[in-house]
């Protein structure tokens, strides 16, 4: 299957040495959701750049989602139906309904939509991620009819969790392609 990875940063944009820059550059049939403002997220406005990036693409998309990104995915998945997403990676979401997780910036993409995916979804956390527990990262999979995996040890599955290609996730998306 021809496909586009879309990948979508959370909050502050993916590092240069974040595992997300490292597929960009990896996988040719990679490209990048860009938010006017990373820092100051506003949940319509990142609606709007996600629509922009879909509808642009030829052909089918997996959507590569990290943190902030996963909620703005089950957001914009409850306001649009397109056969165009075949599936999506929906890695280290952040708790943007729990105070005690995620800063005060992010509090408009509450609440995390709760409906069924329409696409088939692998919903990825690690045991001492920060910004959610891992009781809310099943109920989030259980709910979007997501598989759920569980990693580790590995913090939020960022840049400083020193990932570089994510070999890791790599095999993941290549179950999650097989789903397909």
């Amino acid at each position: 299957m021809n496909f586009t990875l879309l990948i979508v940063p959370g909050l502050g944009d993916s590092g240069k040495e974040h595992w997300q820059n490292y597929w960009l550059n990896k996988f040719e049939n990679s490209k990048k959701v860009i938010q006017k403002d990373w820092d100051n997220p506003i949940l319509e406005d990142w609606l709007n750049a996600l629509s922009s990036s879909i509808y642009s693409i030829d052909g089918p998309i997996i959507i590569v989602a990290h943190s902030l990104a996963v909620s703005l995915v089950a957001h914009w998945s409850k306001k649009n139906s397109t056969n165009k997403i075949a599936g999506a990676l929906l890695v280290a979401p952040a708790d943007v309904d729990s105070p005690l997780h995620t800063p005060e910036e992010t509090r408009n993409f509450s609440p995390i939509p709760l409906s069924k995916l329409e696409y088939p979804t692998i919903l990825v956390t690690s045991a001492n991620d920060p910004y959610i527990s891992v009781e809310k990262a099943v109920f989030l999979a259980n709910q979007w009819g997501s598989t759920f995996i569980n990693v580790g040890l590995k913090g939020h599955l960022n840049s400083e969790s020193q990932l570089q290609y994510w070999e890791e996730g790599q095999e993941l998306l290549n179950k999650l392609i097989i789903k397909i």
